[in-house]
């Protein structure tokens, strides 16, 4: 069992896949186990004077701390704002807790509290409470940042993670994989052809334009840490369903794909921080996609895969030469460090 014994800590306990939820599911849930805490959702739900708020907080401790499409400051503004927004809460107010090492240039500290503030004027949201601590040299590695966010739950929102039945078909709002293939390749420093972007971007604009359009959406995720195939793998457990992907409808940056298969890695694995997933009934499918595309940051939605009744494996795609192959969540790390 977890948490007993000689057993250490390994970076795969932070990685989103099968050993973080063993951890979750081992230690930190019984040890904190309420009915708020139970779901495991992306935030907590909370009653406060009549109405129902949402809540959430991470922790962000990327290397390297700027990267193509954004840095440390805009991932933890959107990450925190993404969580909120995927659980059908519209996002009020953020707090920023900063621990810094001694010796971090203050022009780095300038320019990613800029991005923060420029991330939150986005969303649409204020930044209103926070705390800074600082660590001797040698103690810390330069910043890391704590975000919680507080977002309102509009009534008849109640997603939970297992809501999903058979015959849903699952969208998703554009490329996957470039968050991890942007820190990967400027971490390992890479020549590439192509500069690979993060996609790190404020979803909470682009999820009331769906629910707006589809308010009978069953439930939304988004595919962080663990990528793709963690989330999928999470909502199809949760709900009791089976997903079946379509390898080719999957859409991927070709510069992505490319660094993806020079390196014998996944796509599917890789951490989005600008993507959501959404299961919809069929018969609002189109719609719902329609919705998407109509926003900036779902132009490239696409229809990936179905829910059908369970059977046996929780995730597998049907490859381009039409076989099937099992897409477990992910196990060990590919990435530490990427959020």
């Amino acid at each position: 069992m977890i948490g007993s014994g000689g057993e250490k800590i390994l970076l795969a306990h932070g990685s989103g896949g099968k050993a973080m939820h063993e951890l979750i599911e081992s230690l930190l849930l019984p040890a904190f186990r309420n009915p708020k805490l139970e779901p495991l959702g992306d935030s907590a739900r909370l009653e406060l004077g009549g109405r129902e708020l949402a809540f959430t907080t991470d922790s962000y401790v990327v290397d390297p701390l700027f990267f193509p499409g954004g840095d440390i400051g805009r991932l933890a503004v959107c990450g925190t704002i993404n969580d909120l927004a995927v659980c059908g809460a519209r996002p009020l107010a953020l707090s920023c807790a900063l621990i810094l090492e001694e010796g971090l240039p203050m022009a780095d500290l300038e320019k990613v509290v800029e991005s923060m503030r420029s991330a939150a004027d986005e969303a649409g949201v204020e930044i209103v409470t926070g705390d800074t601590k600082v660590l001797p040299h040698g103690k810390g590695d330069r910043l890391f940042v704590n975000t919680a966010g507080v977002g309102l739950l509009p009534e008849g929102r109640r997603w939970l993670p297992g809501t999903a039945e058979p015959g849903d078909v699952v969208l998703i709002n554009g490329h996957v994989a470039d968050h991890g293939a942007a820190v990967m390749a400027e971490r390992e420093r890479f020549a590439l052809r192509a500069e690979i972007r993060s996609d790190v971007a404020p979803l909470n604009h682009l999820i009331e334009a769906l629910l707006e359009a589809v308010p009978d959406v069953r439930c939304l995720k988004d595919p962080t840490r663990g990528g793709l195939a963690s989330a999928l793998n999470e909502i199809a457990a949760a709900s009791a369903v089976s997903i079946v992907l379509d390898e080719e409808a999957i859409p991927v940056r070709g510069p992505v794909a490319a660094l993806c298969e020079l390196l014998g890695l996944d796509p599917l694995y890789f951490a989005n921080e600008g993507k959501v997933l959404a299961a919809v009934p069929p018969r609002r499918a189109d719609e719902a996609l329609a919705a998407l595309r109509s926003h900036p940051l779902g132009r490239y939605a696409a229809a990936i895969g179905e829910a059908k009744p369970f059977d046996r494996v929780p995730l597998s795609a049907r490859t381009l030469l039409g076989s099937h192959r099992v897409v477990g969540m992910l196990t060990g790390d590919q990435l530490p460090r990427i959020c």
